[in-house]
């Protein structure tokens, strides 16, 4: 068994060029805005306030990084690696040429950064068929590297009521379903995270 045991932000970007030199793996968390992703990086690192989310849906448009140290209970021996917080899209009130920019931004990050291992897809149990997750999804999925995985999640499972979640879980077969403030299947996706960027395991 495998667990955070510590984790610290590093620093902000708002292009590829101020990100951290390439070196260990890296997770990268991104969804639409108010999706909960400062939530569940929280949960995740038991940190109350590592990540925090903007008042403003949208209003970030800063790539976050931050050092995450994974302990193995069995042999003592930590892991390091990135968790990378991408501004939320599909709410965002600004201009064409600043969307335009930022987006070019974003785009040559994820399609450059070769040290990312693992996406994680952030997507509103409410709301799980949504056609701008469906076109992430898509466009992700397009451009993988071969030592690239993919992991859609669904949040806010705890909004849901028993018929809901049985529609979600019929429609999406093995999902990961999780609620970052009762924090059910976030321990499920911290191991899921050790499991596939530092030991290896197939993304399927």
């Amino acid at each position: 068994m495998a667990r955070i045991v510590d984790a610290s932000f590093i620093t902000s970007a708002s292009r590829l060029e101020e990100a951290p030199p390439e070196g260990i793996g890296e997770v990268v968390f991104l969804g639409r805005s108010n999706v909960g992703k400062s939530s569940l990086l929280n949960a995740l690192t038991r940190r109350k306030n590592l990540a925090k989310s903007s008042s403003t849906p949208g209003k970030t448009r800063l790539i976050n990084y931050f050092d995450v140290t994974y302990k193995e209970d069995e042999t003592g021996e930590k892991f390091r690696l990135h968790f990378v917080d991408l501004p939320g899209f599909g709410y965002a009130k600004v201009s064409k040429s600043m969307k335009q920019a930022w987006q070019k931004s974003l785009n040559d990050f994820i399609k450059s950064r070769r040290t990312i291992r693992l996406f994680v897809h952030l997507r509103d149990a409410r709301h799980p068929d949504e056609p701008i997750d469906n076109d992430v999804a898509d466009y992700i999925r397009g451009f993988l590297g071969p030592d690239q995985c993919y992991m859609e999640v669904f949040t806010k499972s705890d909004k849901l009521n028993q018929k809901e979640m049985g529609a979600l879980l019929r429609d999406h077969p093995g999902a990961l379903v999780l609620s970052s403030q009762k924090r059910k299947g976030v321990e499920k996706l911290e191991r899921l995270i050790f499991e596939k960027v530092i030991k290896g395991a197939p993304c399927a």
